[in-house]
């Protein structure tokens, strides 16, 4: 990956021109609704606006090469976490807060490295092995401190969030590595803003039955399953 082939990869360009033809669409459906029709898309709006923030620093990412990506990508699970851990008990303890934060940073690092073995970018498996070494230093903080009392949940939830935040976008990151790295990354950035798209039209459109009412009170069934609403949709129709 590098900005010399990212514009001779006729994968990048493709992937670089479906994903502005979704923002742009996106927006042109989005306009029609609200200043046509009169729709109240407003929450629709703000997803828009997160989409018009995301994708081009990601694709500006993969266009400026290898390393940009896995840091870039490393910044965005460090911020990730940061959310994690302000909505929980554990941004209060700085100390377990920042060993996440520096497991999460030898993810990218990893990432980054190059195997010794044969020379190629990506030490995989040191890379699979690090959830073993911070998931061990992060249970042995209550031990240097000598404290029991109300660790457990602490512990926990940094795990958690290391696994979740840092090591799964340690995956993505670590998909720059690959030979077909645009194939990767590219796919990966257009499939999570359609299911996105489909997931709200399908909801808006179609959804009955609150999925979590309590976690998330405008999501529906309908709109988390938007390929089985629609063969259901279609089945009715084509029986009537």
């Amino acid at each position: 990956m590098s900005p010399i082939l990212a514009r001779q990869s006729p994968v990048f360009l493709f992937y670089l021109a479906l994903a502005a033809g979704l923002l742009i669409g996106g927006g042109v459906i989005l306009a029609v609704l609200t200043w046509g029709l009169r729709a109240n898309v407003g929450h629709a709006w703000k997803a828009y606006c997160g989409w018009l923030f995301m994708v081009p620093l990601l694709i500006l990412g993969f266009f400026l090469g290898r390393e940009t990506t896995i840091v870039f990508l490393t910044v965005v699970a460090i911020f990730a976490f940061r959310e994690f851990a302000r909505a929980t008990e554990l941004y209060n303890d700085r100390i377990i807060t920042g060993t996440v934060y520096l497991g999460i940073i030898a993810t990218g690092v990893v990432c980054g490295m190059s195997n010794p073995a044969d020379g190629k970018p990506g030490w995989y498996g040191l890379f699979m092995a690090l959830p073993v070494f911070v998931i061990a230093a992060i249970l042995v903080i209550p031990v240097f401190r000598n404290r029991g009392q109300g660790q457990l949940p602490l512990l926990a939830l940094a795990i958690v969030g290391f696994v979740y935040f840092g090591w799964m976008f340690g995956h993505v990151a670590f998909l720059a590595n690959s030979t077909h790295a645009y194939s990767y990354l590219g796919y990966l950035v257009v499939a999570v803003e359609l299911n996105d798209i489909a997931a709200y039209a399908f909801g808006k459109w179609f959804g009955r039955h609150p999925l979590r009412s309590n976690i998330s009170p405008k999501k529906t069934w309908e709109g988390a399953h938007p390929t089985d609403e629609a063969h259901q949709h279609a089945s009715k129709v084509t029986r009537s």
